[in-house]
Protein backbone atom coordinates (compact mmCIF):
# COMPACT_ATOMS: atom_id res chain seq x y z
CA UNK A 1 0.00 0.00 0.00
CA UNK A 2 1.24 3.49 -0.88
CA UNK A 3 -0.36 6.76 0.28
CA UNK A 4 -0.58 9.21 -2.64
CA UNK A 5 -1.01 12.90 -1.83
CA UNK A 6 -3.19 15.16 -3.98
CA UNK A 7 -4.08 18.87 -3.60
CA UNK A 8 -7.54 18.02 -2.27
CA UNK A 9 -6.48 15.20 0.05
CA UNK A 10 -5.03 11.72 -0.37
CA UNK A 11 -5.92 8.23 -1.55
CA UNK A 12 -4.30 4.81 -1.29
CA UNK A 13 -2.72 2.89 -4.15
CA UNK A 14 -3.48 -0.69 -3.18
CA UNK A 15 -2.93 -4.16 -4.55
CA UNK A 16 -6.03 -6.19 -5.24
CA UNK A 17 -5.05 -9.00 -2.89
CA UNK A 18 -5.11 -6.44 -0.03
CA UNK A 19 -8.20 -4.46 -1.08
CA UNK A 20 -10.37 -5.82 1.73
CA UNK A 21 -8.37 -3.69 4.19
CA UNK A 22 -9.68 -0.50 2.59
CA UNK A 23 -13.46 -1.03 2.60
CA UNK A 24 -15.20 2.34 2.68
CA UNK A 25 -12.05 4.25 1.70
CA UNK A 26 -10.85 5.81 -1.53
CA UNK A 27 -8.26 3.72 -3.35
CA UNK A 28 -6.45 3.55 -6.66
CA UNK A 29 -5.71 0.37 -8.58
CA UNK A 30 -2.95 0.34 -11.16
CA UNK A 31 -3.21 -2.55 -13.58
CA UNK A 32 -4.76 -3.78 -16.80
CA UNK A 33 -8.25 -4.36 -18.18
CA UNK A 34 -8.91 -8.09 -17.89
CA UNK A 35 -12.49 -7.87 -19.18
CA UNK A 36 -15.13 -5.22 -19.80
CA UNK A 37 -18.90 -5.20 -20.36
CA UNK A 38 -21.41 -2.41 -20.67
CA UNK A 39 -25.08 -1.85 -19.98
CA UNK A 40 -27.20 1.24 -20.52
CA UNK A 41 -25.69 3.39 -17.78
CA UNK A 42 -23.08 1.10 -16.21
CA UNK A 43 -19.68 -0.14 -17.32
CA UNK A 44 -18.14 -3.12 -15.49
CA UNK A 45 -14.37 -3.26 -15.75
CA UNK A 46 -12.54 -6.29 -14.39
CA UNK A 47 -9.10 -5.03 -13.44
CA UNK A 48 -6.07 -7.23 -12.86
CA UNK A 49 -2.83 -6.10 -11.26
CA UNK A 50 -0.90 -9.36 -10.98
CA UNK A 51 -2.15 -10.11 -7.47
CA UNK A 52 -5.79 -10.76 -8.39
CA UNK A 53 -8.94 -9.47 -10.10
CA UNK A 54 -11.34 -6.74 -8.98
CA UNK A 55 -14.64 -5.59 -10.48
CA UNK A 56 -14.78 -1.82 -10.92
CA UNK A 57 -18.14 -0.19 -11.65
CA UNK A 58 -18.41 3.03 -13.64
CA UNK A 59 -21.87 4.62 -13.26
CA UNK A 60 -22.66 7.26 -15.88
CA UNK A 61 -24.61 9.40 -13.40
CA UNK A 62 -21.75 9.43 -10.86
CA UNK A 63 -18.71 10.33 -12.98
CA UNK A 64 -17.76 13.27 -15.24
CA UNK A 65 -18.46 12.78 -18.92
CA UNK A 66 -14.73 12.41 -19.83
CA UNK A 67 -14.41 9.50 -17.38
CA UNK A 68 -17.46 7.79 -18.92
CA UNK A 69 -16.12 8.29 -22.45
CA UNK A 70 -12.70 7.00 -21.43
CA UNK A 71 -14.27 3.88 -19.93
CA UNK A 72 -16.24 3.27 -23.14
CA UNK A 73 -13.02 3.45 -25.17
CA UNK A 74 -11.12 0.79 -23.24
CA UNK A 75 -9.77 -2.32 -24.94
CA UNK A 76 -8.88 -5.58 -23.22
CA UNK A 77 -5.38 -5.37 -21.65
CA UNK A 78 -5.22 -1.58 -21.75
CA UNK A 79 -3.09 -0.32 -18.87
CA UNK A 80 -5.09 1.92 -16.51
CA UNK A 81 -5.13 3.73 -13.19
CA UNK A 82 -8.61 3.60 -11.69
CA UNK A 83 -9.78 5.36 -8.52
CA UNK A 84 -12.89 4.91 -6.42
CA UNK A 85 -14.44 3.84 -3.14
CA UNK A 86 -13.89 0.22 -2.05
CA UNK A 87 -17.19 -1.48 -1.24
CA UNK A 88 -17.74 -4.92 0.27
CA UNK A 89 -19.98 -7.15 -1.88
CA UNK A 90 -20.06 -10.92 -1.48
CA UNK A 91 -21.24 -11.32 -5.07
CA UNK A 92 -18.10 -9.69 -6.47
CA UNK A 93 -14.72 -11.22 -7.19
CA UNK A 94 -12.85 -11.47 -3.91
CA UNK A 95 -15.83 -10.06 -2.01
CA UNK A 96 -15.06 -6.39 -2.81
CA UNK A 97 -15.52 -4.01 -5.72
CA UNK A 98 -14.51 -0.48 -6.65
CA UNK A 99 -17.13 2.24 -7.28
CA UNK A 100 -15.24 4.39 -9.74
CA UNK A 101 -14.74 8.15 -9.53
CA UNK A 102 -11.68 8.56 -11.73
CA UNK A 103 -9.97 6.75 -14.61
CA UNK A 104 -6.72 7.34 -16.44
CA UNK A 105 -5.42 5.38 -19.44
CA UNK A 106 -1.72 4.69 -19.12
CA UNK A 107 -1.56 2.76 -22.40
CA UNK A 108 -4.40 1.91 -24.77
CA UNK A 109 -4.07 -1.65 -26.06
CA UNK A 110 -4.53 -2.75 -29.63
CA UNK A 111 -7.12 -5.44 -30.36
CA UNK A 112 -6.09 -8.32 -28.13
CA UNK A 113 -5.35 -11.57 -30.02
CA UNK A 114 -6.39 -13.96 -27.23
CA UNK A 115 -10.17 -13.96 -26.84
CA UNK A 116 -12.61 -16.03 -24.77
CA UNK A 117 -13.17 -18.25 -27.82
CA UNK A 118 -11.32 -21.56 -28.06
CA UNK A 119 -7.76 -21.25 -29.37
CA UNK A 120 -5.57 -24.13 -30.53
CA UNK A 121 -2.51 -24.97 -28.44
CA UNK A 122 -0.10 -23.91 -31.20
CA UNK A 123 -1.70 -20.46 -31.32
CA UNK A 124 -1.46 -20.15 -27.53
CA UNK A 125 2.17 -21.28 -27.51
CA UNK A 126 3.05 -18.73 -30.21
CA UNK A 127 1.46 -16.12 -27.92
CA UNK A 128 2.88 -17.51 -24.69
CA UNK A 129 4.07 -14.03 -23.69
CA UNK A 130 0.40 -12.98 -23.59
CA UNK A 131 -1.13 -16.32 -22.59
CA UNK A 132 0.70 -15.98 -19.26
CA UNK A 133 -1.84 -13.27 -18.37
CA UNK A 134 -4.81 -15.65 -18.54
CA UNK A 135 -6.44 -16.86 -15.35
CA UNK A 136 -5.27 -20.49 -15.31
CA UNK A 137 -1.74 -19.66 -16.40
CA UNK A 138 -1.57 -16.98 -13.71
CA UNK A 139 -2.69 -19.54 -11.13
CA UNK A 140 -0.16 -22.16 -12.26
CA UNK A 141 2.75 -19.72 -12.02
CA UNK A 142 1.74 -18.76 -8.49
CA UNK A 143 1.63 -22.42 -7.45
CA UNK A 144 5.09 -22.80 -9.00
CA UNK A 145 6.29 -19.88 -6.89
CA UNK A 146 4.90 -21.46 -3.72
CA UNK A 147 6.70 -24.72 -4.49
CA UNK A 148 10.02 -22.96 -5.16
CA UNK A 149 9.86 -20.98 -1.92
CA UNK A 150 8.79 -24.09 0.02
CA UNK A 151 11.75 -26.05 -1.36
CA UNK A 152 14.18 -23.44 -0.07
CA UNK A 153 12.42 -23.30 3.30
CA UNK A 154 12.48 -27.08 3.63
CA UNK A 155 16.21 -27.43 3.05
CA UNK A 156 17.33 -24.25 4.76
CA UNK A 157 15.43 -25.16 7.94
CA UNK A 158 17.28 -28.50 7.92
CA UNK A 159 20.64 -26.69 7.69
CA UNK A 160 21.33 -27.67 4.09
CA UNK A 161 23.54 -25.28 2.14
CA UNK A 162 22.38 -24.13 -1.28
CA UNK A 163 25.20 -24.31 -3.82
CA UNK A 164 25.35 -23.98 -7.58
CA UNK A 165 26.56 -26.45 -10.16
CA UNK A 166 27.96 -25.24 -13.51
CA UNK A 167 25.75 -25.21 -16.60
CA UNK A 168 28.67 -25.81 -18.97
CA UNK A 169 30.32 -29.17 -18.33
CA UNK A 170 33.08 -31.15 -19.98
CA UNK A 171 31.59 -34.49 -19.02
CA UNK A 172 28.17 -36.13 -18.96
CA UNK A 173 26.45 -37.32 -15.81
CA UNK A 174 24.51 -40.05 -17.58
CA UNK A 175 26.16 -40.53 -20.97
CA UNK A 176 26.39 -38.20 -23.98
CA UNK A 177 23.47 -39.45 -26.09
CA UNK A 178 20.95 -36.86 -24.86
CA UNK A 179 23.16 -33.82 -24.35
CA UNK A 180 23.28 -30.46 -26.11
CA UNK A 181 26.83 -30.02 -27.38
CA UNK A 182 28.32 -26.57 -27.82
CA UNK A 183 31.62 -25.02 -28.81
CA UNK A 184 33.54 -23.74 -25.80
CA UNK A 185 36.57 -21.82 -27.09
CA UNK A 186 37.40 -24.56 -29.61
CA UNK A 187 36.65 -27.32 -27.11
CA UNK A 188 33.58 -29.49 -26.76
CA UNK A 189 31.29 -28.64 -23.89
CA UNK A 190 27.78 -29.74 -22.94
CA UNK A 191 24.79 -28.09 -21.32
CA UNK A 192 24.34 -29.86 -18.03
CA UNK A 193 21.82 -32.67 -17.69
CA UNK A 194 22.31 -32.75 -13.92
CA UNK A 195 24.27 -30.97 -11.22
CA UNK A 196 24.56 -34.21 -9.26
CA UNK A 197 28.25 -35.04 -9.81
CA UNK A 198 29.24 -31.57 -8.66
CA UNK A 199 26.76 -31.90 -5.82
CA UNK A 200 28.73 -34.87 -4.54
CA UNK A 201 31.89 -32.75 -4.38
CA UNK A 202 30.05 -30.00 -2.52
CA UNK A 203 28.54 -32.49 -0.07
CA UNK A 204 32.03 -33.69 0.81
CA UNK A 205 32.79 -30.09 1.84
CA UNK A 206 29.54 -29.19 3.62
CA UNK A 207 27.87 -32.49 4.52
CA UNK A 208 24.42 -31.66 3.19
CA UNK A 209 23.80 -29.40 0.21
CA UNK A 210 21.24 -28.83 -2.51
CA UNK A 211 21.47 -27.30 -5.97
CA UNK A 212 18.58 -25.63 -7.76
CA UNK A 213 19.07 -24.74 -11.39
CA UNK A 214 18.26 -25.35 -15.05
CA UNK A 215 19.11 -28.64 -16.71
CA UNK A 216 18.95 -29.68 -20.33
CA UNK A 217 18.06 -32.90 -22.13
CA UNK A 218 18.32 -33.33 -25.90
CA UNK A 219 15.92 -36.26 -26.03
CA UNK A 220 13.81 -36.15 -29.18
CA UNK A 221 10.63 -36.68 -27.22
CA UNK A 222 7.28 -34.97 -27.71
CA UNK A 223 5.39 -36.46 -24.78
CA UNK A 224 3.43 -34.33 -22.33
CA UNK A 225 6.05 -35.04 -19.64
CA UNK A 226 9.13 -33.76 -21.48
CA UNK A 227 10.87 -30.42 -21.83
CA UNK A 228 14.36 -29.81 -23.21
CA UNK A 229 15.04 -27.17 -20.54
CA UNK A 230 13.71 -27.64 -17.03
CA UNK A 231 14.61 -26.98 -13.40
CA UNK A 232 15.96 -29.55 -10.97
CA UNK A 233 16.34 -29.57 -7.22
CA UNK A 234 19.20 -31.91 -6.29
CA UNK A 235 20.11 -32.50 -2.65
CA UNK A 236 23.24 -34.51 -1.89
CA UNK A 237 24.05 -35.85 1.57
CA UNK A 238 27.21 -37.35 3.04
CA UNK A 239 26.70 -40.41 5.25
CA UNK A 240 23.20 -41.08 3.86
CA UNK A 241 22.22 -44.55 2.67
CA UNK A 242 19.32 -45.40 0.36
CA UNK A 243 16.71 -45.62 3.12
CA UNK A 244 17.70 -42.26 4.59
CA UNK A 245 17.55 -40.83 1.07
CA UNK A 246 14.02 -42.16 0.55
CA UNK A 247 12.91 -40.78 3.91
CA UNK A 248 14.12 -37.31 2.95
CA UNK A 249 12.46 -37.41 -0.49
CA UNK A 250 9.17 -38.50 1.08
CA UNK A 251 9.34 -35.74 3.71
CA UNK A 252 10.10 -33.09 1.06
CA UNK A 253 7.20 -34.02 -1.22
CA UNK A 254 4.71 -34.23 1.64
CA UNK A 255 5.81 -30.75 2.77
CA UNK A 256 5.45 -29.26 -0.74
CA UNK A 257 1.94 -30.64 -1.17
CA UNK A 258 0.85 -29.37 2.25
CA UNK A 259 2.21 -25.89 1.52
CA UNK A 260 0.36 -25.67 -1.82
CA UNK A 261 -2.91 -26.88 -0.27
CA UNK A 262 -2.53 -24.35 2.55
CA UNK A 263 -1.41 -21.31 0.53
CA UNK A 264 -2.94 -21.73 -2.93
CA UNK A 265 -6.62 -22.51 -2.38
CA UNK A 266 -7.73 -19.75 -4.76
CA UNK A 267 -5.28 -20.84 -7.46
CA UNK A 268 -6.25 -24.51 -7.17
CA UNK A 269 -9.91 -23.53 -7.51
CA UNK A 270 -9.13 -21.55 -10.68
CA UNK A 271 -7.26 -24.58 -12.02
CA UNK A 272 -10.25 -26.79 -11.11
CA UNK A 273 -7.89 -29.03 -9.17
CA UNK A 274 -9.41 -31.70 -6.93
CA UNK A 275 -7.94 -30.53 -3.62
CA UNK A 276 -9.32 -33.59 -1.80
CA UNK A 277 -6.82 -35.74 -3.69
CA UNK A 278 -3.92 -33.56 -2.63
CA UNK A 279 -5.08 -33.58 0.98
CA UNK A 280 -4.59 -37.36 0.99
CA UNK A 281 -0.89 -37.04 0.21
CA UNK A 282 0.52 -37.93 3.60
CA UNK A 283 3.55 -39.99 4.59
CA UNK A 284 4.39 -42.79 4.64
CA UNK A 285 4.26 -43.40 0.89
CA UNK A 286 4.06 -46.97 -0.43
CA UNK A 287 7.48 -48.49 -1.18
CA UNK A 288 7.85 -51.40 -3.56
CA UNK A 289 10.88 -53.10 -5.06
CA UNK A 290 11.33 -53.05 -8.81
CA UNK A 291 11.03 -56.86 -8.84
CA UNK A 292 7.69 -56.74 -7.04
CA UNK A 293 6.53 -53.93 -9.31
CA UNK A 294 7.16 -56.05 -12.41
CA UNK A 295 5.28 -58.92 -10.78
CA UNK A 296 2.37 -56.58 -10.05
CA UNK A 297 2.25 -55.45 -13.67
CA UNK A 298 2.36 -59.05 -14.94
CA UNK A 299 -0.32 -60.31 -12.56
CA UNK A 300 -3.81 -61.49 -13.57
CA UNK A 301 -5.12 -59.05 -10.98
CA UNK A 302 -3.77 -56.15 -13.07
CA UNK A 303 -5.54 -57.45 -16.19
CA UNK A 304 -8.78 -57.85 -14.20
CA UNK A 305 -8.39 -54.31 -12.84
CA UNK A 306 -8.00 -52.91 -16.35
CA UNK A 307 -10.93 -54.94 -17.67
CA UNK A 308 -13.08 -53.48 -14.91
CA UNK A 309 -11.85 -49.97 -15.66
CA UNK A 310 -12.69 -50.41 -19.34
CA UNK A 311 -16.27 -51.42 -18.51
CA UNK A 312 -16.64 -48.48 -16.11
CA UNK A 313 -15.32 -45.98 -18.65
CA UNK A 314 -17.59 -47.27 -21.44
CA UNK A 315 -20.64 -46.99 -19.19
CA UNK A 316 -19.59 -43.50 -18.09
CA UNK A 317 -19.03 -42.36 -21.67
CA UNK A 318 -22.51 -43.55 -22.67
CA UNK A 319 -24.08 -41.75 -19.71
CA UNK A 320 -22.21 -38.51 -20.44
CA UNK A 321 -23.25 -38.55 -24.11
CA UNK A 322 -26.90 -39.05 -23.16
CA UNK A 323 -26.75 -36.11 -20.75
CA UNK A 324 -25.09 -33.98 -23.40
CA UNK A 325 -27.82 -34.79 -25.92
CA UNK A 326 -30.49 -33.93 -23.34
CA UNK A 327 -28.87 -30.57 -22.60
CA UNK A 328 -28.55 -29.79 -26.31
CA UNK A 329 -32.26 -30.47 -26.79
CA UNK A 330 -33.15 -28.21 -23.84
CA UNK A 331 -30.88 -25.32 -24.80
CA UNK A 332 -33.05 -23.81 -27.55
CA UNK A 333 -36.07 -23.33 -25.24
CA UNK A 334 -34.14 -22.35 -22.11
CA UNK A 335 -34.12 -18.90 -20.55
CA UNK A 336 -30.92 -16.86 -20.36
CA UNK A 337 -29.94 -17.95 -16.83
CA UNK A 338 -30.56 -21.61 -17.61
CA UNK A 339 -28.59 -21.32 -20.86
CA UNK A 340 -25.61 -20.15 -18.83
CA UNK A 341 -25.97 -23.19 -16.53
CA UNK A 342 -26.27 -25.51 -19.53
CA UNK A 343 -23.15 -24.05 -21.14
CA UNK A 344 -21.14 -24.59 -17.95
CA UNK A 345 -22.37 -28.15 -17.56
CA UNK A 346 -21.65 -28.91 -21.23
CA UNK A 347 -18.10 -27.66 -20.70
CA UNK A 348 -17.69 -29.94 -17.67
CA UNK A 349 -19.12 -32.92 -19.55
CA UNK A 350 -16.91 -32.42 -22.59
CA UNK A 351 -13.81 -32.11 -20.42
CA UNK A 352 -14.65 -35.33 -18.58
CA UNK A 353 -15.60 -37.07 -21.83
CA UNK A 354 -12.21 -36.21 -23.30
CA UNK A 355 -10.51 -37.85 -20.31
CA UNK A 356 -12.75 -40.93 -20.46
CA UNK A 357 -12.14 -41.37 -24.18
CA UNK A 358 -8.39 -40.97 -23.64
CA UNK A 359 -8.53 -43.70 -20.97
CA UNK A 360 -10.40 -45.98 -23.37
CA UNK A 361 -7.71 -45.46 -25.99
CA UNK A 362 -4.97 -46.11 -23.44
CA UNK A 363 -6.36 -49.17 -21.68
CA UNK A 364 -5.52 -51.68 -24.48
CA UNK A 365 -1.98 -50.23 -24.57
CA UNK A 366 -1.69 -50.50 -20.78
CA UNK A 367 -2.89 -54.10 -20.78
CA UNK A 368 -0.36 -55.14 -23.40
CA UNK A 369 2.49 -53.22 -21.76
CA UNK A 370 1.76 -54.66 -18.31
CA UNK A 371 1.50 -58.24 -19.55
CA UNK A 372 4.72 -58.07 -21.58
CA UNK A 373 6.91 -56.19 -19.08
CA UNK A 374 10.13 -58.13 -18.41
CA UNK A 375 12.60 -57.85 -15.56
CA UNK A 376 15.50 -55.68 -16.66
CA UNK A 377 13.44 -53.19 -18.69
CA UNK A 378 13.00 -49.64 -17.51
CA UNK A 379 9.49 -48.42 -16.74
CA UNK A 380 7.67 -46.27 -19.25
CA UNK A 381 4.78 -43.88 -18.78
CA UNK A 382 2.17 -46.64 -19.00
CA UNK A 383 3.90 -48.72 -16.33
CA UNK A 384 4.18 -45.73 -13.99
CA UNK A 385 0.50 -44.92 -14.44
CA UNK A 386 -0.54 -48.47 -13.60
CA UNK A 387 1.72 -48.74 -10.55
CA UNK A 388 0.10 -45.68 -8.96
CA UNK A 389 -3.48 -46.01 -10.16
CA UNK A 390 -4.84 -47.19 -6.80
CA UNK A 391 -2.74 -44.95 -4.54
CA UNK A 392 -3.56 -41.34 -3.58
CA UNK A 393 0.09 -40.74 -2.71
CA UNK A 394 3.25 -41.12 -4.77
CA UNK A 395 4.77 -44.60 -4.91
CA UNK A 396 8.50 -45.20 -4.36
CA UNK A 397 10.03 -47.94 -6.48
CA UNK A 398 13.54 -49.01 -5.44
CA UNK A 399 16.12 -51.61 -6.41
CA UNK A 400 16.16 -51.14 -10.18
CA UNK A 401 18.27 -53.27 -12.53
CA UNK A 402 21.77 -51.82 -12.56
CA UNK A 403 21.83 -51.89 -16.37
CA UNK A 404 19.14 -49.19 -16.65
CA UNK A 405 20.75 -46.88 -14.10
CA UNK A 406 23.71 -44.51 -14.32
CA UNK A 407 27.31 -45.65 -13.86
CA UNK A 408 27.68 -43.91 -10.48
CA UNK A 409 24.82 -45.82 -8.82
CA UNK A 410 25.97 -48.16 -6.06
CA UNK A 411 24.91 -51.79 -6.39
CA UNK A 412 23.26 -54.00 -3.83
CA UNK A 413 25.91 -55.91 -1.88
CA UNK A 414 23.67 -59.00 -1.99
CA UNK A 415 22.79 -58.81 -5.69
CA UNK A 416 25.18 -57.13 -8.13
CA UNK A 417 22.44 -56.89 -10.77
CA UNK A 418 20.45 -54.47 -8.61
CA UNK A 419 21.25 -50.79 -8.12
CA UNK A 420 20.49 -48.95 -4.89
CA UNK A 421 18.32 -46.45 -6.73
CA UNK A 422 14.80 -45.14 -6.24
CA UNK A 423 12.18 -43.40 -8.36
CA UNK A 424 9.21 -41.59 -6.86
CA UNK A 425 6.17 -41.86 -9.14
CA UNK A 426 3.37 -39.34 -8.72
CA UNK A 427 -0.24 -40.55 -8.77
CA UNK A 428 -2.95 -39.72 -11.35
CA UNK A 429 -0.67 -40.57 -14.27
CA UNK A 430 1.92 -37.82 -13.69
CA UNK A 431 4.88 -40.20 -13.69
CA UNK A 432 8.32 -39.94 -12.15
CA UNK A 433 8.98 -36.75 -10.22
CA UNK A 434 12.10 -37.91 -8.34
CA UNK A 435 15.02 -40.10 -9.30
CA UNK A 436 17.96 -40.80 -7.06
CA UNK A 437 19.88 -43.30 -5.01
CA UNK A 438 23.06 -44.17 -3.19
CA UNK A 439 26.31 -43.35 -5.00
CA UNK A 440 29.21 -45.71 -5.55
CA UNK A 441 31.86 -44.71 -3.00
CA UNK A 442 34.52 -47.32 -3.86
CA UNK A 443 37.27 -46.01 -6.17
CA UNK A 444 38.11 -49.30 -7.92
CA UNK A 445 34.48 -50.19 -8.56
CA UNK A 446 33.75 -46.71 -9.92
CA UNK A 447 36.75 -46.94 -12.27
CA UNK A 448 35.40 -50.25 -13.53
CA UNK A 449 31.95 -48.75 -14.15
CA UNK A 450 33.44 -45.84 -16.10
CA UNK A 451 35.30 -48.30 -18.33
CA UNK A 452 32.16 -50.44 -18.78
CA UNK A 453 30.24 -47.38 -20.00
CA UNK A 454 33.09 -46.32 -22.33
CA UNK A 455 33.34 -42.92 -20.65
CA UNK A 456 36.50 -40.78 -20.90
CA UNK A 457 38.34 -41.42 -17.64
CA UNK A 458 40.35 -38.19 -17.87
CA UNK A 459 37.15 -36.11 -17.79
CA UNK A 460 36.18 -37.80 -14.51
CA UNK A 461 39.56 -37.40 -12.81
CA UNK A 462 38.19 -34.80 -10.39
CA UNK A 463 35.16 -36.99 -9.66
CA UNK A 464 37.40 -39.96 -8.88
CA UNK A 465 39.36 -37.76 -6.46
CA UNK A 466 36.26 -37.69 -4.26
CA UNK A 467 36.86 -41.43 -3.70
CA UNK A 468 40.60 -40.96 -3.15
CA UNK A 469 40.35 -38.37 -0.41
CA UNK A 470 37.92 -39.25 2.36
CA UNK A 471 35.26 -41.27 0.53
CA UNK A 472 32.10 -41.97 2.54
CA UNK A 473 28.68 -43.49 1.82
CA UNK A 474 26.49 -40.77 0.32
CA UNK A 475 23.18 -40.38 -1.48
CA UNK A 476 21.00 -37.86 -3.23
CA UNK A 477 18.14 -37.35 -5.62
CA UNK A 478 16.74 -34.95 -8.18
CA UNK A 479 13.21 -33.56 -8.13
CA UNK A 480 11.86 -32.21 -11.42
CA UNK A 481 10.15 -28.91 -10.70
CA UNK A 482 7.92 -28.81 -13.77
CA UNK A 483 6.55 -32.33 -13.33
CA UNK A 484 5.82 -31.54 -9.70
CA UNK A 485 3.99 -28.35 -10.68
CA UNK A 486 2.00 -30.26 -13.31
CA UNK A 487 0.88 -32.84 -10.74
CA UNK A 488 -0.08 -30.37 -8.03
CA UNK A 489 -1.90 -28.09 -10.49
CA UNK A 490 -3.58 -30.98 -12.31
CA UNK A 491 -2.16 -29.82 -15.66
CA UNK A 492 -1.95 -32.34 -18.46
CA UNK A 493 1.21 -31.01 -20.10
CA UNK A 494 4.42 -29.66 -18.55
CA UNK A 495 4.52 -26.90 -21.17
CA UNK A 496 2.09 -24.95 -18.95
CA UNK A 497 4.26 -25.24 -15.83
CA UNK A 498 7.14 -22.96 -16.88
CA UNK A 499 6.85 -19.39 -18.17
CA UNK A 500 8.54 -20.03 -21.52
CA UNK A 501 8.76 -23.76 -22.31
CA UNK A 502 11.51 -25.15 -24.49
CA UNK A 503 10.54 -28.33 -26.30
CA UNK A 504 11.53 -30.16 -29.42
CA UNK A 505 10.48 -27.72 -32.14
CA UNK A 506 9.67 -24.87 -29.73
CA UNK A 507 12.21 -22.04 -29.33
CA UNK A 508 9.81 -19.08 -29.67
CA UNK A 509 8.95 -16.80 -27.98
Amino acid sequence: MTKLIEPNGYYYMVYINEISKYAGEAATLKGWVYNIRTSKKLIFIIVRDGTGLCQSIVAQDDVPEPVWETALSLQQESAIEITGIVQADERSLGGHELHVSGLKVVSQAEEYPITPKEHGIEFLMEHRHLWLRSRKQWAAMRVRNTIIYAIHRFFQEKSFIQMDAPIFTGNAAEGTTNLFETDYFDRKAYLTQSGQLYGEAMAMAHGRIYTFGPTFRAEKSKTRRHLTEFWMIEPEMAYYDLNMNMDLAEELVEFLVQEVVKLNREELEILERDVAKLEQVKAPFPRISYTDAVARLNSPAMQDRLDGMERERKAEAESLRKELASLDAEFGQAKKGRKFQIDRRRGDINARLDQVEEDLRNIPVWKKSALEKKWGEDFGGSDETLLTMDDPTPVMVYGYPAEVKAFYMKRDSENDKVALGVDMIAPEGYGEIIGGGQREDNLEILLERIREHNLPQEQFRWYLDLRRYGSVPHSGFGLGLERTVAWLCGLKHVRETIPFPRMMGRLYP
